[in-house]
């Protein structure tokens, strides 16, 4: 068995909780995280005569049903000089995978402590990379997403711009805010097992509330405050400006922006190893 799987349990120690515990846990156990998330990815798939290939069909069919839809029933066009339906359906499709992201591995933290009760009870696990694989494997998606968004880009339009080379910059937060609620959310599933019906209907509301089928310059001045209080819209906005505009992001928004998704992610890591000696007791 894998020496990397084993970690000792017992009582949660200040120490176990700092920001050097957090990178060192990771760090230690990354021959795991990737062998574990590069099985979540491949038993998605498997069995189906298609295999990987779904991860392309699916946004694929996605962007043409929401193309279709937004740009020719309802006749809608992005405005600033982006007038043209493909215009709006890269747009549109860039909004997607930043909020696919973000859906997919959401959606299955509150499982990934209750939905595994034998590495709770049965064996010692570093329960804590449970968040990371979850995080990476929707990673994989993502990154197929902007594949083929560069790729239609490139057929359509020409070479991307230059300032696609920054999407680090901006996936860099993006990670460090999701992997922080993942903690979070998969803690209190398992004390809390409605919480999965309450991250589904989050996610709906985060998603029309924020600037994914429509520009932000489309709401109302008097309501934008209350959409930039939702994390997604400075994501999705900040992609858009260098995937598709070719302009640099927001730096100074940028950086304090992060800052607070580092921060994020280290409460949610607290919390989780607060609370994790708890949970052979409730499952």
């Amino acid at each position: 068995q894998d020496s990397n799987l084993m970690l000792r349990s017992g009582p949660t120690s200040t120490s176990s909780i700092s920001p050097l515990a957090l990178s060192a846990s990771i760090w230690h156990h990354r021959a795991t995280i990737r062998a574990l998330a590069k099985r979540e990815v491949q038993s998605k798939y498997r069995g189906s005569v298609l295999g990987v290939f779904w991860s392309l069909i699916n946004p694929l069919l996605m962007l043409a049903i929401y193309t279709f839809v937004f740009s020719e029933i309802f006749r809608m066009r992005w405005g600033g000089g982006l007038d043209h339906p493909l215009d709006f359906a890269l747009m549109l499709f860039t909004g997607m995978i930043i909020f696919g992201f973000i859906s997919e591995t959401l959606s299955r933290a509150p499982h990934l402590i209750t939905g595994n009760p034998n590495l709770v009870k049965k064996i010692v696990f570093p329960l804590e990379i449970s968040a990371p694989v979850t995080v990476i494997s929707g990673l994989f998606q993502l990154m197929i997403g902007l594949a083929l968004l560069l790729l239609v880009f490139t057929v359509t339009k020409g070479a991307p711009p230059a300032t696609v080379l920054l999407f680090p910059v901006i996936a860099t937060p993006l990670v460090l805010l999701t992997l922080g609620a993942t903690w979070f959310i998969s803690s209190l599933g398992v004390f809390i097992r409605d919480i999965s019906q309450l991250i589904a209907h989050l996610l709906m509301v985060t998603m029309f509330l924020s600037p994914i089928f429509y520009p932000i310059t489309a709401i109302p001045e008097k309501f934008r405050p209350f959409f930039y209080l939702n994390p997604l819209t400075f994501l999705v906005e900040q992609t858009r400006r260098i995937l598709i505009l070719g302009l640099q992001p927001d730096w100074q928004q940028l950086i304090a922006f992060t800052g607070i998704s580092a921060l994020v992610c280290y409460l949610g890591f607290v919390w989780f190893q607060f609370t994790r000696k708890g949970f052979a007791d409730v499952l």
